[in-house]
């Protein structure tokens, strides 16, 4: 364990009575963070507490109104990123900066080429970056264009090109986001490697398993406070969610009482290639169904399929009895289908407009005559989703982008409800969303649920899956290799050993 801030050694990092301001919002309100010489400190908040503004602080994106920081005890300048990378300090970003068709070389080395010569000393780089890559511990091709690299490769680029520019301070940004299980535990082994040799790391995450797998303390930030800091092992699950959020959750998957009813949507023997092979499933009214899996099980594209947002070889889909006919989204979303999709800011929103033309994309033709939008009529429409769900808004012009992850998924469910939409597909529906709007999330699902809709939910996150769910669905290589019935039951075990299976009808209460 790294010493604590009453040891006589000075942190390698301390930032004291950080404040920060922006037109209307006190985003940091004199917040203390320190972190030790081969240390992780997991860095924990809901959404908007403040740990993005103190983290570009830090990489010198941002000033401090007041506050001090210190590396090694002494006073440190980070006025500007080139400062702050200066001083040792490395930010990783969740979207990587990397350009796509340069080779994993040249963006480690990228604006570090020498200024008194014309031309790039490759075989130089090569060894370069070969050796921060053994020193890493992972093999990437130095020379491979970063747009072939899995998304684990490309963030091992990432930690090279931070190395390369001797950093001693880290800070990862959901660093497993985009991962699977067998990528995150690759990055949990750099960071240990990291550690080992004398580097502190910062590490952002809604994952609360990864906190207690990965890190040595905890800071936490509520509404740009700082809360308070303690050593991981004096934590529980429910301590944690309790100072992120200000509040006891009960239970962190809220329950339902309904029980569901008669089969809505039925799909038959779909097909497409081999991402989709032979797949059949039914959800009832009031049911939510969990279809799970490890990366490329074909979850997304089935859910692509039942969209329309790509083309069935073969397959049939039938809603309430009724043979359904769907070539593309329209048909979908007309006939009572919608998908919230995995990554909502590229297809489920268009971040530049504002929160009342995202919610009335899909419903212009209630909101439009002769050619006009009654934009009034659409602002109130949408006004009584910002009281019903709840979502955090400055008004209806607010742009987009500018809201948190929760309030963003809210948002595309605003717009999906005012379809009246039957059949509600959530791909990932709390990726990148903290606890607390979590929990407002899982409680949206289940008031769908109550009302007879039927609902399916994909996700990675298997304690999610086994908390929401009626009945789960697993995927491996494109085909349905097994039915979880007994949910209450099962465990994450059982999931993995279907996961990984090749036959269906393994499982616990498995119905074949």
């Amino acid at each position: 364990m790294p010493p604590t801030d009453a040891a006589s050694e000075a942190p390698l990092l301390r930032m004291r009575g950080i404040r920060k301001s922006f037109p209307g919002v006190k985003a940091l309100k004199g917040v203390d963070l320190s972190l030790h010489t081969g240390e992780v400190l997991a860095l924990l908040g809901e959404n908007g507490a403040g740990k993005s503004t103190l983290i570009k602080i830090l990489g010198g994106a941002h000033q401090p109104d007041e506050g001090t920081i210190e590396i090694d005890g002494q006073p440190a300048s980070v006025a500007t990123p080139q400062a702050s990378q200066a001083a040792g300090i490395g930010i990783i970003y969740q979207e990587f900066n990397l350009i796509p068709h340069l080779s994993a070389r040249e963006n480690i080395f990228l604006g570090q080429e020498p200024g008194s010569i014309s031309f790039i000393p490759r075989a130089s780089e090569e060894a370069r970056a070969q050796a921060l890559f053994d020193r890493i511990g992972v093999e990437v091709p130095v020379d491979a264009e970063c747009n072939s690299l899995t998304v684990a490769q490309q963030q091992i680029v990432e930690i090279a090109k931070t190395l390369s520019q001797d950093a001693r301070i880290i800070v990862m940004d959901e660093p497993s986001a985009a991962l699977s299980p067998r990528e995150t535990k690759g990055l949990f082994r750099v960071i240990d490697e990291l550690k080992s040799q004398d580097i502190g790391i910062i590490y952002i995450s809604h994952r609360l398993d990864e906190i207690f797998e990965i890190a040595d303390r905890v800071t936490f930030l509520r509404d740009g406070e700082h809360i308070d800091t303690r050593p991981v092992d004096d934590l529980t699950r429910e301590q944690m969610i309790e100072l992120m959020v200000g509040r006891s959750l009960d239970k962190e998957f809220p329950k339902r009482d309904t029980a569901p009813g008669q089969p809505r949507l039925v799909v038959e023997n779909l097909n497409s290639g081999e991402r989709v092979q032979d797949v059949s499933l039914e959800i009832r009214a009031g049911e939510v169904l969990g279809l799970t899996g490890l990366v490329g099980a074909g979850r997304t594209e089935t859910a692509r399929l039942l969209f329309g947002a790509d083309r069935p070889d073969s397959g049939s889909l039938q809603l309430d009895g009724q043979s359904l006919a769907i070539n593309n989204p329209r048909d979908a979303i007309r006939q009572g289908i919608c998908l919230l999709t995995e990554d909502r800011k590229a297809q489920g929103l268009v971040l530049g407009q504002t929160v009342r033309e995202n919610f009335g994309l899909p419903n212009l033709r209630h909101f439009t005559s002769g050619g006009f939008i009654r934009q009034n009529e659409e602002a109130q429409a949408f006004a009584g989703y910002v009281n019903q769900i709840q979502i955090k808004v400055t008004g209806p012009e607010q742009v987009a982008g500018t809201l948190s992850g929760g309030n963003q998924q809210k948002v595309v469910l605003a717009k999906w409800l005012q379809r009246n939409a039957e059949v509600i597909i959530f791909d990932e529906p709390t990726r990148g969303i903290d606890v607390g709007a979590k929990y407002e999330i899982y409680q949206l699902i289940n008031q769908l649920a109550e009302q007879g809709k039927a609902v399916l939910i994909i996700s990675s996150e298997l304690p999610e899956i086994l908390g929401m769910t009626d009945r789960i669905i697993v995927m491996n290589e494109g085909r349905i290799t097994g039915e979880i019935t007994e949910v209450p039951s099962a465990t994450q075990e059982d999931v993995m050993r279907l996961a990984t299976s090749q036959a269906k009808g393994e499982g616990t209460g498995f119905r074949g």
